[in-house]
This record gives structure tokens, sequence and C-alpha cells, in this order.
């Protein structure tokens, strides 16, 4: 059961780079792993009711059979189980995968990663008094979820009779378009407002959205005059996120900003071994050295590594060393390249920022908001997708293809004529294939 244990993490995180955060905080994070055998090739996992174990075999079942191939090297039969007397169904917490280990001790501090390290520890201490906010930048995988965590545990420690709030900018958003359909902006605004340290991760795709930035504004405001502490993530600095609105910008760089880098050689040799003591498992030095000189860039495909490495040798018997690294990392090296990108994902993410939905974009519908949604979702399926103009018709709503090339036309002269436009859809599409 360890073994398979161990495997679950790994389908897991590869079930995480194909889909969206929300679809896996609501769909994955409560599944348990509960058997494997092997002579039948059958893995059996655990829904927490009858609902979501429907729900996922209709909408992911395929994800999760590729995951398991991926992991185990061979197709596997895949049996979804419910408790006997399923639970109520709660809301599912935040994604904050392995969080028992991601603490300011399991950190690996060097010359990449220091000074953003420091400030963690700094205002995890004296909270509101040093840096507020404290805005910390760098690419995907390099460790500011995990400063976050570390962060929240040595605060909750420090101060554990004050109010911690986490939330990924993604799902802020989507909170604030369902209190705005549902009235309960009121509920909302006490959630964030009465926080006494709110950390946001990812706080670039809240730019161009123009009701989030709005509710956003408000509440960084209520909480600094209340001298309370704000930390927020972002894949580049304020000035670099283009349809970031300019108050929020100033606001952003009001405290201290601090960026995190690839992590150098020395580094990565000591992110592996750390990983590696921390699941008691032992790798030779050459096999540390040969896994840090494949994987440069990347503190979460080192640490995954290590949980592959260590489950074909638990799983499959394979020796710890060279030949298994290599067969180890090799989905990681040919899956460097971002996930395709999907129809849509493009719609989901031009709906959030047009504060539509996603129907009302493949919609007949002709009012303004929807109208400007659809003429972008359909310019950057085709700058992304490169689909020709008759598929994406039929993907909206079965328009043919000279309405397409029209409105690809009117689009392109916008870009040329509107710079908050052109700035827009240049944020969109970087959230986009940074998802």
């Amino acid at each position: 059961m360890d073994s398979f244990e161990q495997a679950w993490e790994l389908i897991c995180e590869t079930c995480k780079s194909q889909i969206t955060g929300v679809a896996y905080k609501t769909w994955f994070s409560s599944l348990k792993p509960v058997s494997l055998d092997f002579e039948n090739n059958v893995a059996t996992i655990e829904a927490p009711n009858e609902f979501h174990m429907q729900t996922l075999l209709r909408g992911y079942s395929e994800v999760l059979g590729r995951a398991f191939e991926s992991v185990f090297g061979m197709p596997v039969q895949l049996k979804v189980t419910v408790p006997q007397e399923a639970p109520p169904q709660k809301e599912a917490p935040a994604p904050d995968n392995d969080s028992y280990e991601l603490t300011f001790d399991t950190f690996v501090v060097g010359p990449s990663n220091r000074f953003a390290h420091a400030a963690c520890q700094a205002v995890a201490l004296k909270p509101a008094i040093l840096y507020n906010p404290l805005f910390i930048y760098g690419n995907s995988g390099l460790g500011k979820t995990h400063l976050l965590s570390a962060v929240s545990k040595e605060f909750m420690r420090n101060f554990p009779d004050r109010n911690v709030v986490y939330v990924k900018s993604e799902d802020f958003t989507n909170e604030v378009i369902d209190a705005i359909s549902r009235g309960t902006t009121a509920a909302l605004r006490a959630k964030y407002r009465n926080a006494d340290l709110l950390l946001m991760d990812d706080v670039q795709f809240i730019a161009g959205k123009n009701s989030t930035q709005e509710e956003f504004f408000h509440t960084f405001n209520t909480l600094y005059e209340a001298k309370k502490q704000i930390i927020l993530t972002s894949d580049r600095p304020p000035k670099d996120i283009a349809t970031l609105e300019d108050r929020l910008q100033t606001r952003f760089e009001w405290g201290l900003t601090a960026d995190v880098q690839p992590p150098d050689y020395e580094t990565r040799i000591a992110i592996i071994n750390r990983k590696a003591d921390s699941m008691d498992f032992s790798i030779p030095e050459n096999v540390s050295e040969y896994i840090a000189n494949k994987l440069k860039s990347n503190v979460r495909q080192l640490e995954g590594a290590v949980k592959k490495l260590r489950a074909f040798h638990l799983l499959e018997g394979k020796p710890i060393n060279v030949a298994t690294a290599q067969s180890a990392i090799s989905d990681i090296i040919n899956n460097s390249q971002p996930t395709p990108v999907t129809v849509d994902k493009i719609i989901e993410e031009v709906a959030r920022t047009y504060l539509v939905s996603p129907e009302d974009i493949r919609s007949g519908k002709r009012n303004g908001a929807i109208s400007a949604a659809r003429q972008v979702s359909i310019y950057i399926v085709r700058e992304i997708t490169q689909m020709p103009m008759t598929e994406i018709g039929e993907t909206f709503g079965g328009r043919d293809h000279s309405t397409i090339v029209y409105s690809m036309k009117k689009m392109e002269q916008k870009l040329q004529s509107d710079p908050h436009t052109r700035d827009t859809v240049e944020d969109i599409i970087k959230n986009i294939r940074d998802r």
C-alpha cells in the first residue's frame, strides 16, 4: 500500500499538469488510493460519494488513464469505489500538494532564492512591519508556493489566534464572478477583508479582469490600512503585467519585490538529496549529479524525478543507478514543452476576463461584452492552435467561414488601433500558455 501511495503522488502531479487548478481541487484532491493489482493491471481508488465518482468517470477517466500509464509504463484498468456510507460532500481544500513538507526547514536555500527566503522569514516573524506587501516573482516550479506555505505555517505558529487566507488568483476570480451572480459579495468581502495574513498565488491572472481587479483593489486597501500582511506571487514583476491597473501596480510596488531564479548546480544537488532524505531514500552521488545536470530550471521537476526514481525502485525493483534515472526523467524531458492548449482553455480564460460565460461565447448572443469576448476568443484560438477557419466556425456555434474571416480582420484592425485591447489579448495568451 505504501508503494501505491508513492505512485499516487506522481499520478496526481501528472493529472494536475493536464487540467485547471479549479478542476483538480474539485475532483482530484479528495480521491484516495486503495489498492493496486499488478497481476491483473487493476488500480482501485476511492471517491467521496456516488456523484463524485460518476463525474470523475464521465469527465476525467482519460486524464487518469494517461497518468497511470505514464507512471507505470503500461495501461492500467481503473476502478473507482465509494465508501459504503458516503459522508456529506465538503468543500475541497485549497490545492497544496505535499503541504506537510512545505516549511522553511524543507526549503533549500541558494543564491537564486536567498533574498526571497529571508524576506518571507522576516514577514512571518514581524507581519506588516517590514515589507508590506511582499511581492515574489519568478517562473513556475521555482518554489514560490513553497514559500507561501512556509510563511503561513510559521505565521500560525507565531500567532495562533490570527486568521490566514490563501487563494490562487484564478480561484479568487471565480469567487468574484460567483458572488456577483448570486448577490453574495458581502460574504466574499468578509472572507478576505478579515484576514490577518493574505496570500495570493499567481496574481498575474487577475490582469484584464476588471471586476476582479476592482474587488481586489478595495480588499488590498482595507488590509493595508488595517496593517495586515499581504504576500503576492507572480511569474513576472508588476511592471510587466500589461493589463494590470496602474493603481494596483503602484500598490504592489509599495513594499518589497523579490525574484526567484532557477537554482544553480549545487542547489539542485541539495534539492535532490533533501527530497530523497524526506522519503527515507538514498541516491548515489553519480545519480544525483546526472539528474542535476539534466534538469536545470525547475525545482518541481527535480523533486518529481526523485519520486519517480523511488517508485521505480519500490514497484519494479529497479536498481538506483543512472540507467534507472534516465528512465525516470525521460517523460519529464520529453514533456518539458507546454501542454497543448485546448480551445476550451482559451474560451474559459477569455470568459473570466470579460465576465461572461463560455456558453455565451459559443452562443449566438450579440450584446457588447459577449461579442467582444467572442471575437477575442476566435482570434486567440486561430493564433495559438492554427485551426482551419471552418473548424473554428463549428466550434463557435456553427458559424460559417466568412464570419470567422470577418471576425479575424476586425480583431487585427482593433489590435493595431487600440493598445488596451492589444495588451489584454497579449496577457490572455501568456496566461493560457503559462497554465
